[in-house]
């Protein structure tokens, strides 16, 4: 048992099956609800729906406006009425609501005017438009929670950037019942520890300057100290791991056992890592097997690393990337 809060995840409401969208249907994600529904606790919210325009309704679109706001009016597609000032209102008091809940991430309807975060089409006239767009409510998502980890559901169908969001969540999860707590810089120090690995998976660069950053902790005021790191470590992990440096993480920590295993064994270890490099193999197995040695010869610093150990283990996000 843990006494870990729930990992609550905002959505829009059409992705868990509640018929909201102009239509009157729904997108219900089967991957959302059935795979990853059983360890989240979702928030959802249809900026549409909650902006009292009714379902079914008529739909709506972006329209290009150099003199409006960002560039972009929200308006009716058959009636032209434009509720692009009733949006904004709404999705700024919505979202500042939001924060009462305790978000861990949010998932956005792909291509909405409303929830769409990137290439929601903007019309110029009737039949040309352009991928340019941003929904008004995730656009202001974004604006107040830049930490947050924010995706689409569409993407979520590959399996490298669904891994990289899973990793988000659970990492700014634990990050910020850290942070909402009495902490201190021993508690910092040990979190950025049992992450290392982590973030050389994402970016080497982030690592060394985070790394700087927690060594001159005690010389830093703590509300700076929370805000940086917290800035620096979303950003970094951000950014997806790719294979080569999945590969060079594995290699390094295959380095620990340099002592301890015999020659034959520490070459079957390299040629399984350069296995998965050359996309013959998961990162499942090579995690494995360091994972396993790791234990077996009580290796405590490969031991607490949560990239070994990576939430939840029932999603299998290692076995597809």
């Amino acid at each position: 048992m843990t006494d870990r809060p729930p990992v609550r995840i905002g959505i829009s409401s059409c992705l868990l099956g509640e018929a909201v969208r102009y239509d009157g249907g729904h997108k219900r994600d089967r991957f959302l609800l059935d795979t990853l529904g059983p360890f989240v606790e979702w928030v959802a919210v249809c900026p549409e729906a909650e902006l009292g325009l009714g379902t079914p309704r008529e739909p709506i679109r972006l329209v290009h406006d150099a003199a409006a706001p960002q560039g972009v009016r929200l308006v009716t597609v058959k009636t032209g009425v434009d509720l692009t000032r009733r949006m904004r209102r709404f999705a700024r008091r919505r979202v500042r609501a939001l924060a009462r809940e305790n978000l861990s991430a949010y998932i956005l309807k792909k291509d909405s005017p409303s929830c769409g975060l990137e290439r929601v089409a903007v019309w110029r006239h009737a039949d040309a438009r352009e991928r340019t767009g941003r929904g008004l409510f995730a656009e202001e998502l974004r604006r107040q929670f830049p930490n947050l980890p924010i995706e689409e559901e569409g993407r979520l169908h590959d399996a490298r950037l669904r891994e990289n969001f899973i990793v988000r969540v659970f990492v700014y999860q634990r990050l910020r019942v850290l942070l909402s707590g009495r902490w201190k810089v021993r508690d910092l120090v040990a979190f950025h520890t049992a992450h290392k690995l982590d973030l050389m998976a994402h970016s080497v660069q982030a690592y060394r300057e985070l790394g700087r950053l927690v060594a001159e902790a005690a010389q830093i005021p703590r509300a700076e100290l929370a805000r940086r790191y917290e800035d620096e470590l979303m950003a970094a992990l951000s950014r997806p791991a790719t294979r080569a440096r999945h590969a060079n993480v594995l290699h390094h920590a295959a380095g620990h056992f340099k002592q301890t295993l015999d020659a034959a064994t520490r070459q079957d270890l390299a040629t399984v890592i350069d296995d998965f490099r050359r996309g013959l193999v998961p990162l499942i197995v090579p995690l494995t097997l360091v994972d396993h040695h790791a234990r077996r010869l009580q290796v405590q610093y490969l031991t607490g690393q949560r990239y070994l150990d990576p939430d939840p283990r029932e999603l299998l996000l290692r076995n597809h990337v």
